[in-house]
């Protein structure tokens, strides 16, 4: 991997020492998500008493399994709508362009850990369409403040339904102090003068840098921010209505209310980066939400294991056509998106 000195234009090659250690770091981090995915899927399975599974999944309204897995697939469009919105004043964008990169953002994340996927997309988009690589990253960050902003006034809504597992709480109260601080950062890069910023960091900046301060500009200046901004909410909402769905389908009658709480607290698990497909994390999350609303815990387990199912073998599907169609592979597009992401943290902007 090539990184290039801004200042002089100099190539230069990171040490082997430095990419070992890089190297050791990630796969540490692989491990041990893993190993927390691993305990918390044992934990599932032990409790789903899973014999009685495939007599649920056969009384289960398949019309409404069918509904719920197009929903889930189709909401991602609003995902698209909202990136071409956010970016529309640095540059029109074909909104397949986004869609692509969104599907195969989401593959990944299903089959690659740590949420790769976030680098993947990002990367695709300013492949195809010219983007900085730097300013496709600020649009994510952006893009998650504004999920964040939404998740927690949700979450606050959650907070009512009753006992919410204590690592949940935690991890809610201490998502709105970094989407705080986030925000702050983000709003002085985009409406501060580029003067100042240099003025507060004491050096001049690099080239790449001042090309994302100026798109920031462009983006925080144009109402098109705002119209991101409330279509990160909608974004949010739908996605209660493939969970509501599966609750139909599996012949559940818990309230609207259960599916939001799921989605709210489903989301709010998901900011830590996990397992392939969020597994184990994910079905203990959806059984805890049913249980709030007094499902009994087995069959809470055994719903879970559905619902991820659900909700997750579409997208697979669906992304492995994206990606096949794109020419690559998963692991030579994985190390072309982390290449692309260590080149602009080190002054390379070109995708």
């Amino acid at each position: 991997m090539r990184l290039y000195d801004e200042c002089v234009g100099v190539p230069t090659v990171p040490s082997e020492s430095t990419e070992r250690s890089r190297r050791i770091r990630s796969w540490v981090i692989v491990i041990l998500t893993n190993v927390f995915s691993l305990v918390f899927l044992a934990l599932a399975l032990h409790k789903a008493d899973l014999p009685r599974i495939w007599g649920e999944i056969r009384r289960m309204h398949w019309a409404w399994v069918s509904f719920a897995a197009t929903a889930d697939v189709m909401v991602y469009l609003l995902h698209g709508w909202r990136w071409r919105l956010m970016l529309r004043p640095i540059k029109r964008i074909p909104y397949l362009q986004f869609v692509r990169a969104i599907y195969a953002g989401l593959y990944a994340n299903e089959v690659v850990p740590l949420r790769a996927g976030e680098v993947i997309r990002c990367f695709l988009l300013s492949r195809s369409s010219g983007v900085p690589i730097s300013v496709a990253f600020a649009s994510a960050v952006i893009e998650r403040i504004f999920d964040g902003i939404w998740l927690m006034s949700f979450f606050l809504l959650t907070l009512h339904v009753g006992h919410l597992p204590r690592v949940l709480v935690t991890g809610g109260y201490l998502l709105g102090a970094v989407i705080v601080l986030c925000a702050l950062v983000l709003g002085y890069g985009m409406y501060a003068r580029e003067q100042s910023i240099t003025l507060f960091f004491d050096f001049s900046m690099p080239a790449w840098f001042n090309t994302l301060i100026e798109d920031l500009h462009l983006i925080g200046h144009s109402r098109f921010l705002y119209y991101a901004f409330f279509v990160s909410g909608l974004y949010l909402i739908a996605q209660v209505v493939p969970i509501y769905a599966v609750i139909r389908a599996y012949n559940l009658t818990e309230p609207f209310a259960a599916s939001f709480t799921m989605m709210v607290l489903l989301r709010l698990s998901a900011v830590v980066p996990q397992a392939p497909g969020n597994l184990g994390s994910f079905q203990w999350v959806a059984a805890k939400s049913l249980m709030l609303f007094g499902v009994l815990q087995a069959h809470a387990y055994r719903f879970s294991i559905v619902l991820w199912s659900i909700l997750t073998l579409p997208l697979i599907a669906v992304g492995f056509v994206v990606v096949l169609f794109a020419g690559v592979s998963m692991a030579h597009l994985h190390r072309q998106a982390a290449s692309a992401a260590a080149g602009r943290n080190n002054g390379e902007a070109t995708p």
